[in-house]
């Protein structure tokens, strides 16, 4: 994959994935190379972790927790271009439509927004309000973290999955090559930063690996192979999903 032993992290690349899935600014263009930017999603994650727990922090000196928390929504889908969540709707009426698995590809191919596209896009970011307004102790640090744990859930989807469409998409140059378990080395820092959680780490490391099982054996067993557009609902279900979970840890 191109990763060097000794020297995991390169700067390019990281600034590259930051481009690729942010509106972020990632320096100067250049040579577009996929398989470098993949082990730098999960730390993507936690750059978007760290703003949007930022901002967090300094607007509930200004505003209650509700409205704070729908900012903290509104802020992640502005700092991505609404990428994900363009994929979350393009997914769910692909995959809702009850039809073949041509079909599928080819309805979350259409530009246009359906109603089960529309209800999923609601619904996940209600849950990720609702559990944000509700989410009070080490509130910080799950903004921080959770980011990072919906995107790294990405490396194993492409790990397990085949590309769905081979006559090209978005995602079609990101599977070129096998993913090697070496490029999952950006797993380590988030899991590192975790411990910091105490107990509750092992909460959401088991939810977020429930998440990540769950959603590959639906695409494996629903049309067997993956895009990038459920690959970026995968994000977002994952997000919502470890929201609501770690609001429901009292401890």
């Amino acid at each position: 994959m191109g990763i060097k032993p000794g020297n995991l992290f390169e700067v390019p690349d990281f600034l590259a994935a930051v481009k690729f899935i942010t509106v972020l600014p990632g320096g100067r263009g250049g040579e577009f190379k996929p398989a470098r930017m993949i082990p730098y999603f999960p730390l993507v994650g936690l750059l978007l972790g760290a703003l949007a727990a930022g901002f967090d922090w300094a607007a509930a000196h200004l505003w209650q927790r509700p409205l704070v928390s729908l900012l903290d929504v509104v802020l992640l889908v502005i700092l991505t271009g609404a990428f994900h969540i363009d994929g979350l709707g393009d997914t769910a009426d692909g995959l809702f439509s009850h039809r073949s698995r041509e079909r599928v590809l080819e309805i979350m191919k259409d530009s246009r927004i359906g109603v089960m596209g529309l209800v999923a896009v609601a619904a996940t970011l209600a849950i990720k309000w609702g559990a944000l307004a509700e989410l009070e102790h080490q509130r910080s640090w799950l903004i921080f973290l959770i980011p990072g744990y919906s995107r790294a859930g990405i490396l194993f989807a492409m790990r397990r999955l085949p590309y769905g469409r081979p006559e090209g998409g978005t995602g079609k140059a990101f599977f070129e090559k096998e993913l090697k378990w070496r490029s999952f080395w950006s797993l380590a820092p988030l899991w590192l930063l975790s411990l910091f959680l105490g107990a509750k780490a092992v909460v959401l490391m088991i939810g977020w690996a429930g998440c990540v099982v769950a959603a590959i054996w639906f695409y494996r067993r629903r049309i067997g192979c993956v895009t990038g557009d459920l690959l970026g609902a995968m994000v977002e279900t994952t997000e919502a999903a470890l929201f609501l979970l770690m609001t429901a840890c009292s401890f």
